[in-house]
Order: C-alpha cells, then sequence, then structure tokens
C-alpha cells in the first residue's frame, strides 16, 4: 500500500471513531470518496482542481482536508451554486475567493463564469468532482458538471468523478427536456427525475454527445460501494440551504414546479420544500375539503440570511398544503400543483403560473395541459413515449443494479 494511501485510511479512521457501533452498521453503502486506494495513485505528483462542496465528505472530513493531509497537490477549488461551504441561498451571487482554512483559492462556477475558463486550468492535470446530487434535472450540481467537462475536454484535462448514491435514484419520471427551453436548469434531454448518479450521468453525457461541438472527456469514476438503484440513501448533511432532510428531497422534483407559480414552497420557513401556500384562507378550505388531500397549514415566509433571500411571499400569512407526513413518492406527483392550481383559479388568483414553469418543467406542454383539465393519467401517457426511449438509452450507462 502506498504511504500516501495508508495516511487517507488512518484520517478516515480517525473522523469515524467516535462512531457508536449501530451507526456503522447503518452505514453500508460507502461513497467512492472513502475508497482512496482506488483514486490516491492517480492523484500522486499531479496538481490537483477540486470542483467541490459541503456535502464532499468522508465520514465527518472534508476531502479537501483528506486530500492536503495525504500530501496531494491541490491547487486550488472551484465552488458551484450555494458555494464551497453551501451558505449561499440559491440564486445568491457566488463570487471568487480564498478558503480561510486551507488558503487556497476558491473560484465560483456561478453566475456569470459557470464554465471554468482555460487560465483556470492552466495550473491543473487533473480536476476531481464530488458533490452530492439529488436526482432532478433542474438542480444545477449536475449543470456544473457538465461545464466542468466540456472546459476538460477542451484544454485536455482529465476528470476524476468520486461517485455518490442517488436519493432520488430509485425512479425515472417526468417529461423530457425541449431543445428550446434548455438552461442552467436544464442542460439535457432527460426527464426531470433521471433515475441516474453523477457519475453514470457523466458517462451519458459522453456517450451521447452532449458537449459543445461532440468534444469527449476523459473521464474516471470511482464507483460507490454496496448501493444500487433500489436502496433508500439517507444524505448525512442537506445538500443545499432549501433541502434541510430525507424529506424535502423526496418531495423536491414533484414541488419545485411551483418555482414557477405564485405559490411559497416554504422558503424562508424551518420547513421549506415540505408545504405549499399562497396569502388566502379559502385555499386550504377547499384543499382540505377533498378526501385525497394532505394535512393543510398556515405559515409566514422570513427572509434567513444564507438560506432564504427575499423568498415568495414574504411577511405574508400563507395557507395551503403540509406535506411533510407524506410517503417516500416513487413517481413525480403532480396532483399537488393541478389542486393548486384549480383552488387557487376558483379563489379568484390571476396569473398563477409565470414564465419559469416552462424552464423547470422542460416543456411548454404541461402548463397547457394542466390549465385545460387533464387528468394526471392523460398528461402522464404524452411522457410514455419519451421516457420509454430514454429508459432504454440509460440502461447502456448504468454502474449500478437497476432498480428494475
Amino acid at each position: 500500500m502506498h504511504l500516501i494511501t495508508l495516511i487517507f485510511f488512518l484520517i478516515i479512521a480517525g473522523s469515524s471513531s467516535c462512531r457508536s457501533q449501530a451507526d456503522v452498521q447503518a452505514t453500508d453503502i460507502q461513497v467512492g470518496a472513502a475508497s482512496p486506494q482506488e483514486y490516491l495513485p492517480l492523484l500522486q505528483n499531479k496538481k490537483v482542481a477540486l470542483v467541490v462542496n459541503h456535502t464532499s465528505l468522508i465520514n465527518d472530513t472534508h476531502l479537501v482536508d483528506s486530500l492536503l493531509s495525504s500530501g496531494v497537490n491541490v491547487t486550488q477549488i472551484f465552488a458551484p451554486e450555494h458555494g464551497f461551504r453551501g451558505e449561499a441561498a440559491a440564486g445568491e451571487t457566488i463570487n471568487s475567493s480564498v478558503d480561510t482554512k486551507t488558503g487556497l483559492p476558491i473560484v465560483s462556477l456561478y453566475g456569470k463564469n459557470k464554465k471554468p475558463l482555460p487560465e483556470q486550468l492552466h495550473n491543473v492535470d487533473i480536476v476531481v468532482f464530488d458533490i452530492q446530487d439529488v436526482g432532478a434535472r433542474f438542480y444545477t450540481y449536475i449543470s456544473t458538471m457538465h461545464y466542468v467537462m466540456e472546459a476538460c475536454a477542451e484544454q485536455g484535462k482529465s476528470l476524476l468523478i468520486l461517485d455518490r448514491p442517488n436519493p432520488n435514484g430509485h425512479y425515472v419520471d417526468g417529461p423530457i427536456l425541449q431543445p428550446e427551453l434548455q438552461s442552467f436548469v436544464g442542460m439535457h434531454p432527460i426527464p426531470v427525475v433521471h433515475g441516474l448518479t453523477i457519475g453514470e450521468l457523466a458517462h451519458m453525457i459522453n456517450g451521447e454527445g452532449w458537449l459543445a461541438n461532440r468534444v469527449q472527456c476523459d473521464v474516471t469514476v470511482i464507483k460507490a460501494k454496496n448501493y444500487t438503484h433500489q436502496d433508500s440513501y439517507h444524505l448525512p448533511v442537506r445538500p443545499s440551504p432549501n433541502l434541510p432532510n430525507d424529506q424535502a428531497i423526496n418531495l423536491y422534483p414533484s414541488l419545485c414546479l411551483f418555482e414557477g407559480t405564485v405559490a411559497s414552497l416554504g422558503r424562508g420557513t424551518p420547513f421549506p420544500f415540505q408545504v405549499v401556500g399562497y396569502p388566502d384562507p379559502s385555499l386550504a378550505t377547499a384543499l382540505a375539503g377533498k378526501p385525497d388531500v394532505a394535512d393543510t397549514i398556515s405559515f409566514i415566509p422570513k427572509d434567513m440570511p444564507g438560506v432564504a433571500m427575499n423568498p415568495p411571499q414574504e411577511g405574508k400569512r400563507c395557507y395551503g398544503l403540509d406535506l411533510r407526513n407524506e410517503e417516500r413518492l416513487n413517481r413525480i406527483s403532480l396532483q399537488y400543483v393541478m389542486d393548486f392550481y384549480v383552488q387557487a383559479k376558483k379563489a379568484g388568483v390571476q396569473d398563477f403560473f409565470n414564465n419559469f414553469f416552462n424552464t423547470l418543467a422542460g416543456t411548454k406542454e404541461l402548463r397547457k395541459q394542466i390549465e385545460a383539465g387533464l387528468s394526471e393519467e392523460e398528461i402522464r401517457k404524452s411522457w410514455e413515449e419519451g421516457l420509454n426511449q430514454y429508459k432504454r438509452m440509460r440502461k447502456k450507462y448504468l454502474l449500478y443494479e437497476d432498480f428494475e
């Protein structure tokens, strides 16, 4: 065993020594970063850049600290949306800076500079990507990965991906992105829930020629251990400020569509992405009358630095759905937004949808279908052909046992 690998193992062991035996037994799934014997030899005598954030942990130790302690020559850090420490609210400007703990330069990949510039990769031999994803097309960490892949391919740099399980990797669902609606919250012609780890998606991006000019990125993926797409995976740390727990992550693919409406998703409350509301008490009354509806709730969104910056309906009492006790979903639930739209319309709410709804949905058809009063199953039928084609393509890139 290389000395550098041995040191790394000692660091990992030290970070987990205080955990109980029950904790250790419950942690069967092992992230790619926890297999240093597989990737440290690839980093020896190399100038290494890291694309990481607060989720880049091996037990309780950050990957940056582990690599530096092992003598790896880390030259800089690239940070995605929410920043290196994950303390910035959604959409908040992230500036390049210096990490006070390590002294390493931090280059922001959110804002105007979403793709590493040639000069930012000049003093780099290999880039390591290690960020926790949640499996939804509009979650921007995979968009950052796309641009990193593209930059590496263009500049002749290798990319090493330390894979992590997908907490929503147990199903595939939603409309396929239409090319004319491509954006930073939708880079690829995939469904809303793509059912892939970031490592699998990287292989798909390469294999389908989705990078600019169909360039190919030299990608190596260090797989997660003991993971299958059938597994339920608990994230040890919130992946972003407004996904604080497993339930928010579970509901995220279904509820994020509300970002394209006048409703509040609980940003600026203790339970973001677990409630939906609007400042009209008649909505809660009407929704509560439906036999299949969840509990109702009222809440007041407030500005919360680093979590919710000027949240929708700030300072107003909102009334609506409490979804904190909903069961784990195995498909996107359109009923939430469909029911809410119907009751909001009855309450006289004008312009319920905004233009961002189509961008999130990745299609112009969904909004039209909801406004036309189609049932959820009728809408789903319109997705079938695209989803079946995607599922066949997806099979080619799987690194883990599938859910089917």
